[in-house]
């Protein structure tokens, strides 16, 4: 895996920049009510997504559908991934 996470693909100085027009371009005293609005927006959301998966277990569960099966798959999937970081691991430090 790569271990320097990008945040899309954007540099410090860039982000440094396009903070630096929101500020000129909303002003100081706004940015508080825009992020808070950002927030608020994101809660709902995440509120939403909940929501939705909830009503989709209780529809399995009502009409008898094994979900089991979804912890069972994400559990190989994590030994998958533990397996291959100790792969890749042992390959990175010998390079």
């Amino acid at each position: 895996m790569i271990q320097l996470a990008t945040f899309l693909f954007i540099s410090g100085t860039e982000i440094t920049f396009i903070l630096f027009i929101v500020v000129m371009v909303f002003g100081a005293d706004k940015i508080p009510d825009i992020a808070r609005g950002l927030g608020k927006g994101m809660r709902t959301l995440k509120n939403a997504t909940n929501d939705i998966k909830h009503e989709i277990t209780k529809s399995a569960k009502d009409q008898g559908i094994d979900t089991d099966i979804v912890k069972d798959v994400n559990k190989e999937i994590s030994k998958v991934k533990d397996n291959l970081d100790d792969f890749t691991g042992s390959v990175r430090r010998k390079l």
